[in-house]
C-alpha cells in the first residue's frame, strides 16, 4: 500500500490531510457545500455519486456523530444549584465552577459519548440550566 501512497501528488496528499483533520461541524459544512454548490451528494454506504472530488467521502462518513460536547446556554433561576452540579461534574473548584456557569454559553464536557452527554444534560437540566448537545 505504501507504493500506492507515493504515487499521489503532493497537493492531493495535503488536501487529504486537511480533510482528515476536519471537525465534525466542518465536515458537515463541507458536505452541505458540495451538495448545494456542485450537486455532489454521498450515496448510502459512503460511496460518492457523480464524479465527485475526494472531499465528499470523508465529509459524508463524518455525519455520524459519536462524540458530543455538552454546552450550557443558560443557568436559569437557580444559579447556585447549577454551580454545584457543574462543580461535581467537572471537578473544578467552587469559584471556577461559578465562573464557568456565569460565562454561558459554556462547554461543560467535551467529546463524550452520547450516553454520557445525555446524563450530564439531565443533571444540569434538573438543576435548572438550559443545555444543548453539539
Amino acid at each position: 500500500m505504501s507504493e500506492t501512497a507515493t504515487a499521489f501528488a503532493e497537493e492531493i496528499k495535503t488536501l487529504g490531510e486537511k480533510i482528515v483533520g476536519l471537525t465534525l461541524k466542518q465536515a458537515k459544512e463541507l458536505s452541505d457545500y458540495l451538495k448545494e454548490v456542485h450537486g455532489i451528494e454521498a450515496a448510502s454506504g459512503g460511496a460518492v455519486m457523480m464524479a465527485a472530488p475526494a472531499e465528499a467521502g470523508p465529509a459524508a462518513a463524518a455525519v455520524v456523530q459519536t462524540e458530543f460536547d455538552v454546552v450550557m446556554t443558560s443557568f436559569g433561576d437557580k444559579k447556585l444549584d447549577v454551580v454545584k452540579v457543574v462543580k461535581n461534574l467537572t471537578g473544578l473548584s467552587l469559584m471556577d465552577a461559578k465562573k464557568l456557569v456565569e460565562g454561558v454559553p459554556a462547554k461543560i464536557k467535551e467529546q463524550v459519548s452520547k450516553e454520557d452527554a445525555e446524563k450530564v444534560k439531565a443533571e444540569l437540566t434538573e438543576a435548572g440550566a438550559t443545555v444543548e448537545l453539539k
